[in-house]
C-alpha cells in the first residue's frame, strides 16, 4: 500500500490565513475533526480524548488524576503526599491539554459552541488540578497565564450557544458572567491594574455591544427598574453600571 499523503492534501489545499477545519466520518462510523496545515493535516476524535486513547483506562490522563487524588485524600494517612502531581505528570496534564486546545479551536470554527464549552471547561479542570496538587511551585504556575483565556473562549461559547437558540438574554448572562471570572482572575493574580485593557474583556464586551440592541423591551424594562432599585438604596456604584447600560441601548429599536 502507498503511505504518500500528497493525493489527500492535493484534494484539500491548505487556504492560509484561516482555520482550515473539516468534520469527516471515520471507518468506525464516527465523527473526525480534520485540521489542514501547510504540512499536512491531524485529525481528532470529536468526543472524548482527542486522539482517541484512554490512559489507564480512564477517558483522560485529568480523569485518571483526579479518581487516583480523591482516592489517596479518602484513604491514605499520608494523603498530601499521595495526593501529589509530579513534574513529570504535570508535564503529560499539560501536553493532553494542548490536545482539548487544538480541539476546541477547531469546534469553535466548527460552531460546535456546546463542544468548546465543554472542553474549556475541561482545561480549566486542569489548571485547577495542577495549581492545587503540582509537587514544583513552577508547576503550579505554569498554565495560570492561559486562565483568563480559556475564561473568554468559554464565555464566548456559552453565548454564542445561546444565541443560535436565539436566547439573547441568556447569552447577556453568559457573558457578564465570564467579565466577572476574568475580574476575579485578573484580581487573584495580582494583575487587577490590566483587567481593563485586557484583549479578553475587550473582546467579550465588543461581543456584549453587539448583543445589547437584540435584546426585547421588557429587559430594557428590567434595567430600568434595577437603575431606580440601586438609587433607592444607595448603591451609586451598580447605579452607575446600569447607567452605562441603558445609554448602549438608547439607540436600539423601540
Amino acid at each position: 500500500m502507498n503511505k504518500d499523503l500528497t493525493p489527500l492534501l492535493d484534494e484539500w489545499p491548505f487556504e492560509p490565513g484561516q482555520i482550515n477545519v473539516r468534520l469527516v466520518e471515520g471507518l468506525d462510523g464516527q465523527h473526525r475533526i480534520q485540521v489542514r496545515l501547510d504540512l499536512g493535516i491531524i485529525q481528532m476524535h470529536l468526543n472524548g480524548r482527542p486522539d482517541g486513547q484512554r490512559p489507564f483506562g480512564y477517558p483522560s490522563l485529568l480523569a485518571y488524576h483526579e479518581a487516583r487524588i480523591d482516592e489517596a485524600q479518602e484513604g491514605e494517612e499520608n494523603h498530601e503526599i499521595a495526593a501529589e502531581l509530579s513534574p513529570e505528570d504535570c508535564k503529560t496534564l499539560r501536553d493532553e491539554a494542548l490536545q482539548y486546545y487544538h480541539r476546541y479551536i477547531a469546534l469553535l470554527v466548527l460552531e460546535d459552541y456546546e463542544g468548546v464549552a465543554r472542553d474549556t471547561a475541561r482545561n480549566l479542570r486542569v489548571l485547577d488540578l495542577c495549581a492545587k496538587h503540582a509537587a514544583a511551585e513552577s508547576d503550579r504556575s505554569a498554565l495560570e497565564q492561559f486562565r483568563p483565556y480559556i475564561l473568554m473562549m468559554r464565555a464566548r461559547a456559552l453565548a454564542s450557544h445561546a444565541l443560535q437558540h436565539d436566547e439573547a438574554k441568556a447569552a447577556l448572562v453568559a457573558i457578564d458572567d465570564g467579565l466577572e471570572a476574568l475580574r476575579k482572575c485578573y484580581e487573584q493574580q495580582g494583575r487587577a491594574s490590566e483587567f481593563e485593557e485586557s484583549s479578553e474583556v475587550q473582546l467579550l464586551r465588543g461581543m456584549r455591544g453587539a448583543l445589547l440592541p437584540q435584546l426585547p423591551v421588557s429587559q430594557r424594562a428590567e434595567l430600568r427598574q434595577r437603575l431606580h432599585e440601586a438609587i433607592a438604596q444607595e448603591n451609586y456604584e451598580l447605579a452607575a453600571i446600569l447607567r452605562d447600560e441603558l445609554r448602549l441601548l438608547r439607540d436600539s429599536p423601540p
